[in-house]
């Protein structure tokens, strides 16, 4: 039992860093090469955990030969465009000028379904809103609506910037513990978080959750066991 608790550790650590080494990514949008990989380790290791006269090694090894082989096929992608359509493909498009290419979503084996519930995906449930859309080599669904169903934007809007540094709030404080780069982030410094949490008769340990942005405004919630 003991050994196929440390075999099963083993495994997961090598498993992650593998992982790590190939590059962040969600399931949905491997290419094809990458998601053979990911299956063929997640394979190789239940074999070694389920059977302990598998050598570990005999585990390991392959794992890491995958993982090397993976790495060099993506850098060699990146230098060859023609390998990349080989190993990638391209992306197809299937509806343009917002007609529906039935064509293409033959050759993809689309039904309209698989077409209506990636755009479903998207917020998107009238397809008649859409101008342009494309199957990316991972599988994914790209929509570019039509000019009147786009979102508004500033720009559209024409209202003039303040002039203020924007970017979306960050976690400064996190279950009582302190991310001091995101103050950084935020151009403040603990003074400035010392008058906030003095002037709230709190500190840093009664916190869950503070989010703050780079105009100094704030989220904060209390930890319940406080607010009691």
């Amino acid at each position: 039992m003991a050994t196929t608790v440390l075999r099963t550790i083993i495994l997961y650590i090598c498993i992650v860093f593998s992982m790590r080494v190939m590059g962040k990514r969600q399931l949905g949008e491997l290419q094809p090469s990458e998601l053979v990989v990911t299956l063929l380790i997640s394979n190789i290791a239940t074999l070694s955990i389920e059977d302990t006269n598998v050598p570990l090694l005999g585990s390991i090894l392959p794992i890491f030969i995958l993982v090397s082989c993976e790495v060099l096929v993506s850098f060699l992608i990146l230098k060859s465009n023609t390998l990349r359509k080989i190993i990638s493909g391209n992306p197809r498009i299937v509806i343009r000028n917002g007609t529906i290419d039935q064509k293409e979503l033959k050759n993809l084996r689309w039904s309209v379904d698989d077409l209506t519930d990636q755009l479903r995906s998207n917020n998107i449930f009238d397809i008649s809103e859409v101008d342009f859309a494309l199957v990316e080599t991972s599988g994914a669904l790209t929509s570019y609506l039509k000019f009147n169903k786009r979102p508004v934007t500033v720009e559209m809007l024409q209202i003039p910037q303040d002039g203020v540094p924007d970017a979306p709030p960050v976690t400064v404080i996190s279950d009582g513990e302190l991310v001091k780069d995101a103050l950084v982030f935020c151009n403040l410094n603990q003074e400035w978080l010392d008058n906030l949490l003095r002037s709230r008769k709190l500190t840093i340990q009664d916190i869950f959750l503070l989010t703050v942005d780079r105009r100094a405004g704030y989220h904060l919630v209390e930890k319940e066991a406080k607010r009691k």
